[in-house]
């Protein structure tokens, strides 16, 4: 079955970066290091993060990474930062601005990353039902990841939080579907809604012109991603720019629909906000005036996770696009930041 996932998976990335003039590269952070006793590597390039290993059956063959500030005490927050497509973890992490978060805010983060044995370009695989499903495949392994955090560090696990780009947005998408047990807030970036596609043909129609369906129909596919569940769901912001034509702007509208009629609320906001770096925040409150889906349009912006280098919030380059801090507006919307 990995097979014929990677095979498929390797094409629809290889297809769509060669249309982009993309090409695979690979960051100096897969270099090898020693492993303690305890199944964690220090990077080479990124002294502050770690790898760890023996987390679980790990049935997606992905690696996980940690960062934790020093002196971090028990009961505190994790956040999952997914990488895109041609990144590794310890680019997501740097690129993104992830580390001085956490040394700021006091939380630690869970980096996966997924492996070129999976995905020739290093996309995490948000079309393969084997995949998304809860209880299989990479999703189960973020999952185990989460775990052993919470074991090892005596973490909040109600405060769990998982965002993601383009490809790491489509399984952002698909974990707050599978695990809304596990997941309190998520935020996707220039990514696509859950269950959008289940085939190779259906993922590049999901990409680009995007997949119309009714909010309800949009709903019913995270409903039966955990069939019976009737607990509280993770709170849900929606990143993109006007001018990404990789994943078409459409993708954030489906995705408003199908969390807003997951979450009790309509498709109308009930108010916008005007941010910097010509971001346009909408807001979808529920029955009882909760927020609980944001929208940010970030007008003239292409394929990428908003970055403000010049505040210290992350670095500018590939896929990192200086407009505005998301990372910084996501923690806010999880009552992290100030």
């Amino acid at each position: 079955m990995r097979t014929s996932v990677r095979t498929s998976a390797a094409l629809l990335a290889a297809l769509a970066l060669a249309a982009l003039g993309v090409s695979n590269t690979s960051a100096a952070a897969d270099a090898a290091a020693d492993a303690d006793a305890h199944g964690q590597q220090r990077l080479s390039t990124t002294a502050a993060l770690e790898k760890v290993t023996g987390f679980g059956s790990n049935p997606g063959n992905l690696s996980m990474y940690r960062y934790t500030p020093d002196g971090l005490g028990a009961g505190r927050p994790v956040v999952v930062v997914l990488h895109g497509c041609t990144q590794n973890a310890a680019a997501y992490f740097d690129g993104a601005g992830w580390k001085r978060a956490a040394d700021e805010h006091g939380f630690t983060v869970v980096a996966p990353q997924q492996e070129t044995a999976n995905n020739a370009n290093r996309c995490f695989n948000w079309f393969q039902s084997a995949d998304t499903r809860r209880g299989s495949g990479e999703a189960l392994s973020v999952r185990q990841m989460v775990d052993r955090t919470v074991e090892d560090l005596d973490a909040d696990s109600s405060r769990v939080y998982v965002t993601g780009l383009s490809a790491g947005g489509g399984m952002t998408s698909a974990l707050l579907a599978a695990y809304p047990d596990t997941f309190a807030g998520g935020g996707v970036v220039a990514g696509l809604p859950h269950g959008c596609a289940t085939s190779l043909i259906g993922a590049f129609t999901c990409m680009n012109p995007g997949v119309d369906k009714t909010p309800r129909q949009w709903g019913d596919l995270v409903r039966a991603a955990y069939p019976g569940y009737t607990g509280p769901r993770p709170k849900v912001s929606v990143w993109h720019g006007t001018a990404d034509y990789t994943v078409a702007p459409r993708n954030a509208t489906e995705s408003v629909e199908q969390w807003t009629d997951v979450l009790g609320a309509d498709q109308t906001a009930d108010a916008t906000h005007q941010l910097p770096g010509g971001t346009t925040r909408s807001d979808y409150q529920d029955g009882t005036g909760q927020v609980v889906v944001r929208r940010y349009l970030v007008s003239g912006m292409g394929h990428g996770t908003p970055v403000k280098p010049g505040e210290g919030c992350g670095k500018a380059g590939a896929y990192f696009l200086d407009t505005v801090c998301s990372t910084d507006h996501l923690l806010r919307d999880w009552e992290l930041g100030d």
